[in-house]
């Protein structure tokens, strides 16, 4: 029982951001975090996952499916925003799990963070090159994505996406946040300008039926490909009806991802226990408005049995089917212009995560100094994106998108069950914000967070629970005895007599 002891304080946790060596700089408002919740929401997702999610689960009802899944993001961000405005520390759910729950369960979520953000900084950066490549060849230009090096593969694209923004990062969060606006910016317009045009091709006898009857999908799914709910009931897959609606949000909860992202940069923002709370749910509600409207043109346009006949459809195949053909150009662009924000973003709070728990000992100290004039952990953020430049060059990463869904809604989990937690252990801690009717809400939470969960594919699972034996042998072999707080407690154990983890 030893290991459930290790709770850093909220106070322990606000002593650290005034060492001077390793403190942020506080500079960004409650519009910078709004942005970067859109900026990282946004992406190439926006034209593609909602018409995937109509044509192969809900039909129109794909509205419905967003709804849902914008509703079990946000209880999930209400809990956030109470954690980050009470501990308005680098971390996001690491820090406020360390908090609440204690080291062990603070490591593991650690540990999924840096899956859900390594994997989704590598994919994204990797379907930036893929979408480059398509602009590229829209405009006719003879560009070749991909160089051969010697046996080897590699794409620069990505490369290039990673270079810049983990350059930016390293100069300062406050430029790289103002290049952000301009590009969320840009990308916002065009969403709304393809959402404008697409509802001249709206045809209302498409919405019916709004919810379509029940068929049964494709029999011939694997064990490993169906999700783990259908393989620990039995149950056999089917499409549309109640359960396509429900099977649909937790696909295009992909859309969502990213919001825990925000609450990294709690330490970095001014007033950070009123700015964190405004900036994540205005982002949150920008970004689900934008969803909807999109789900509504795309099911309005073409039937969903359109979409289904197609092997990828998305809201380009849509703009096709009616003639539009023009706005694969518009769309393409606006593709690889959300894609660049949401890069940007994931590098940023990747980086935050290990400063975090490089502070607080489970990774290598030295990791989490910081850069005197700018305030940024210049080391981590240069050591994050050579890593992710070398898997988005030189590997096929699109196969482990799932695993971004996965470290994502574990996060969720333990953050929805810690607030309740935290109100029974410091009642008397200062709460600017808090999310209402707690306790139900957020066990609310972290139910519909765990369902969605099962919803993904029992290969993911797989090596979801690979990732975590890994996480468990460098926590054991390594975190556990580097740990400030375990050598404070050991300090106490041996009655003031510090003793060095390595003599034990």
């Amino acid at each position: 029982m030893a290991i459930l002891r290790r709770i850093k304080s909220v106070e322990q946790s606000m002593a650290e951001t005034h060492d001077e060596k390793r403190s942020l700089k506080r500079s960004l408002g409650v519009w910078d975090l709004a942005v970067m919740g859109v900026a990282v929401a946004v992406g190439a997702g926006i034209f593609s996952v909602g018409a995937e999610a109509s044509a192969r689960h809900a039909g129109p009802a794909v509205i419905l499916s967003f709804v849902i899944a914008a509703v079990v993001c946000g209880l999930a961000i209400l809990c956030y925003a109470e954690f980050a405005s009470s501990i308005p520390v680098a971390g996001s759910a690491y820090t406020f799990t360390y908090s609440t729950l204690g080291e062990f369960l603070a490591w593991i979520i650690g540990w999924d963070l840096i899956l859900e953000m390594l994997m989704a900084s590598a994919v994204i950066a990797k379907y930036w090159g893929v979408y480059l490549g398509d602009a590229v060849s829209l405009f006719d230009l003879q560009i070749p994505m991909t160089l051969q090096l010697g046996p080897l593969s590699f794409d620069w694209g990505p490369v290039v996406i990673v270079a810049i923004f983990t350059t930016l990062l390293a100069l300062g969060t406050r430029l790289s946040s103002r290049v952000n606006s301009v590009f969320t910016i840009i990308k916002v317009a065009i969403v709304l300008f393809v959402i404008v045009v697409g509802f001249f091709f709206v045809n209302s006898a498409n919405y019916s039926p709004f919810v379509p009857p029940t068929q049964e999908g494709v029999a011939t799914e694997s064990a490993w490909t169906q999700s783990l709910f259908s393989f620990m009931t039995g149950a056999d897959p089917t499409l549309y009806g109640v359960f396509g609606i429900l099977s649909g949000a937790a696909l295009v909860f992909f859309a969502f991802i990213g919001f825990d992202v925000v609450a990294t940069s709690a330490e970095e923002t001014k007033d950070p226990k009123r700015t964190v709370p405004r900036g994540i749910i205005l982002g949150l509600i920008i970004v689900t408005v934008l969803y909807v409207l999109v789900a509504i043109v795309i099911t309005g346009m073409v039937s969903y049995t359109e979409l289904a006949k197609l092997d990828e459809p998305s809201l380009s195949s849509a703009f096709e089917l009616v003639g539009a053909t023009w706005a694969a150009q518009v769309i393409a662009i606006g593709s690889l212009i959300g894609l660049t924000t949401v890069v940007m973003v994931l590098l940023m709070g990747l980086a935050r995560v290990v400063f975090a728990m490089s502070r607080d000992g489970l990774l290598p100290r030295s990791l989490s100094v910081t850069d005197a004039k700018r305030g940024t952990p210049i080391r981590i953020q240069l050591i994050v994106g050579v890593i992710i430049a070398i898997i988005a060059g030189f590997t096929d990463v699109q196969v482990l998108g799932d695993m971004i869904n996965i470290g994502t809604l574990s996060a969720f989990v333990l953050v929805s069950i810690g607030v309740p937690i935290l109100r029974k252990t410091r009642p008397d801690l200062e709460r600017p914000f808090t999310v209402p009717l707690s306790p139900w809400l957020p066990w609310i939470s972290a139910i519909a967070c765990f369902w969605l969960m099962l919803n993904l594919s029992t290969e993911t699972w797989v090596r979801f629970a690979i990732w975590l034996a890994l996480g468990l042998v460098i926590y054991f072999a390594y975190s556990r005895r580097h740990s400030l707080i375990g050598r404070e407690l050991e300090k106490d154990a041996l009655g003031g007599i510090h003793r060095p983890p390595m003599s034990r």
